[in-house]
């Protein structure tokens, strides 16, 4: 141990006590107004319906607590429990190239990191879904889509592992640098791929058949000057009774996916009205602005690791004594959680300001009235509290709350 241990241990001990505070912070809040629905919704949302998502809120938490409990054991376990150090230490024993070893060591990591979150993955679709009327999966669909998520895992990150252990090893001391440019690269052509070639291999994509809606979306679509490869309805029911909509794609690969649960949900003013804000973001190039963010953090992250990478005290500050490029990057991938967490406020403000921003172009281009009875009866459709704690939710929440949202709204009529 070293002071970088103590360094770590302090940052991990602040984060999950953060969490655990703000989950237990929640459920007190959430409960608090169980009883009462908000004065905005009281016409749109009845009580029984409010207290649904109160429940589902807190049972959330009580799972998300668990989960985070195990997950800070199990990051003791592979860093200064050993773990890795024995993972490596039984790969290299076969005496194979530094290269395929490297590669083995973290597609084995991965793997047994999938096979590990398997109970808890299983216990929110089979319990926690199902007792709130969400669940439409299957234990065999559940099981295809777990062997499909880790062969894709094997064909694409093995390649894309072996690509990034060879910049680390030949291209200097600015590997970084090389590596960075590699990745986003990577990130964009899987942008541009997902849903052409990923996608249709977990749900099956149909173009949508209602002319009439059709019709009105490629109006809005013409309106607001986007162009996309087609309109599809995803069969999100399949497995799961909430609802969605969203933008896949890059350049003239987009793609507009309705889930079949919102097309049941929404009339067609709201589906509309909803369409309207993506475009938002498209318009307002939130895309564009969220990949520079990441590019600059992703930036940042592999340079501190092309620093930290070189010396001794990253190691052995946890937990392993063998220094070679393979568990550089599996270190990194485990701490930077830890410390990228405290920049949650930062980001969600910033995602919350991109939201602000494409509702105020959907009612420039469509109806912020329809607008917010979209959101009234998607977040009832999908359990989503109406009464969050405000700095949990300016903490977490991707989205602002409803209540603020449909205050913002109402005042920009």
């Amino acid at each position: 141990m070293n002071e970088f241990t103590w360094v770590f241990l302090a940052a991990l001990a602040l984060m999950t006590s953060i969490e655990i505070w703000l989950s237990l912070r929640q459920c007190r809040y959430v409960e608090s107004h169980r009883n009462k629905v908000p004065d905005a919704f009281k016409d749109q949302v009845d009580l029984s319906a409010h207290q649904k998502a109160a429940n589902y809120t807190v049972a959330k938490g009580k799972i998300n607590r668990i989960e985070s409990v195990i997950g800070v054991v199990l990051l003791l376990v592979w860093t200064l429990g050993g773990g890795l150090a024995f993972l490596s230490d039984a790969w290299q024993s076969f005496g194979w190239s530094d290269s395929v070893t490297g590669i083995v060591f973290i597609l084995s990591f991965f793997v047994i990191g999938t096979i590990i979150d398997l109970p808890i993955s299983w216990y929110k679709t089979f319990v926690l879904e199902d007792r709130f009327g969400f669940n439409n999966n299957t234990p065999a669909l559940f099981l295809a889509d777990l062997a499909k998520q880790t062969l894709l895992m094997l064909v694409i990150a093995a390649p894309l592992i072996w690509g990034a252990l060879s910049l680390m090893s030949s291209t200097g001391e600015y590997w970084w640098l090389y590596l960075w440019a590699a990745w986003i690269g990577f990130t964009v052509l899987m942008m541009w791929a997902y849903p052409a070639f990923i996608a249709p291999l977990f749900n099956k994509f149909t173009p949508l058949d209602d002319e009439q809606l059709k019709s009105r979306v490629e109006s809005l679509l013409s309106r607001c000057g986007f162009k996309s490869q087609g309109i599809y309805v995803m069969d999100g029911s399949r497995r799961s009774g909430h609802g969605n909509a969203y933008f896949t794609g890059l350049g003239n690969n987009k793609r507009i996916v309705f889930f079949d649960t919102l097309l049941e949900t929404l009339n067609e003013d709201q589906i509309e009205a909803v369409l309207a804000h993506e475009l938002g973001h498209f318009r307002r190039k939130h895309v564009v602005k969220n990949m520079a963010v990441m590019a600059l953090l992703s930036l940042i992250g592999l340079a501190a690791l092309g620093w930290a990478s070189a010396e001794t005290w990253f190691y052995s500050g946890l937990g392993v004594s063998m220094q070679n490029n393979a568990m550089a990057l599996i270190l990194f991938m485990l701490v930077i959680p830890v410390f990228s967490f405290f920049l949650h406020p930062m980001m969600t403000a910033l995602s919350r300001k991109y939201e602000y921003e494409a509702d105020e172009y959907a009612a420039s281009v469509s109806s912020g009235e329809q607008l917010i009875q979209a959101l009234v009866a998607l977040y009832q459709e999908n359990a989503s509290t109406l009464t969050p704690d405000p700095l949990v939710s300016a903490i977490y929440d991707s989205h602002p709350p409803a209540t603020l949202r449909v205050a913002r709204l109402q005042a920009n009529k």
